[in-house]
Formats: C-alpha cells, sequence, structure tokens
C-alpha cells in the first residue's frame, strides 16, 4: 500500500513539474514588450530549470527513519526544492535569466 503512494505522489510530482514547465514556456512565448515583464519570465524560466536540476540532485539522498522518511517528507522536499531554485534564480542564479532576455529582445526587435 505505501509502495503505490509513494508512486502517485512522485507521479503526481513529475506532473506538477511538466504543468510548470509548460506554463513556464507558454508565458516565454506570449511576453510583451516590457523589459520588467521580460525579465521576470527569463528569470521564473531559470527558475524551473535550477529546480529540475537540483530536483534530480536531492533524489538520490537517503533520509534518517528516526527523523525523517514518508510521504510527507517527499512532498515537503519537493516545495523547498522549488523554493531553492526561485531563490537561485533570483539572486543571480546560472546566467541563464539573461542569455533568454537578451534572446526575447532581440526576437521582439526583429518583429
Amino acid at each position: 500500500m505505501q509502495i503505490t503512494s509513494l508512486a502517485d505522489s512522485a507521479a503526481a510530482s513529475a506532473q506538477a513539474q511538466t504543468a510548470r514547465t509548460d506554463a513556464a514556456v507558454q508565458k516565454l512565448k506570449s511576453v510583451g514588450s516590457d523589459k520588467t515583464e521580460i525579465r521576470k519570465a527569463a528569470e521564473d524560466f531559470e527558475a524551473i530549470f535550477i529546480t529540475q536540476m537540483l530536483g534530480h540532485m536531492f533524489k538520490g539522498m537517503e533520509t534518517n527513519e528516526m527523523f525523517g522518511g514518508g510521504q510527507a517528507e517527499s512532498i515537503y522536499r519537493d516545495l523547498l526544492v522549488d523554493e531553492y531554485g526561485k531563490t537561485m534564480a533570483g539572486n543571480g542564479g546560472l546566467g541563464l535569466a539573461d542569455s533568454i532576455e537578451r534572446q526575447l529582445i532581440s526576437l521582439q526587435e526583429v518583429n
């Protein structure tokens, strides 16, 4: 029973990450010409990218059963990793937001 609920939790987490990625891509496609809106969309996309990278890193970590573990920890870990990604992107990140911002601006100048 517990294995099924963990699998369901992992599937729900993967679906939520896919939905966030799809939403970020749609936001990038529909971004207006306002520079602050462009920057926000670029940072959001970078945050999702960082969250994906960190999520894979944290999946390999084992928890101490005495003080952790269980389905609740996996849910809260996903939320924590999501916040790590947002914080890292907001504080400079990996530099992807700068590249995405330049690309979006250049695409708008062509049109």
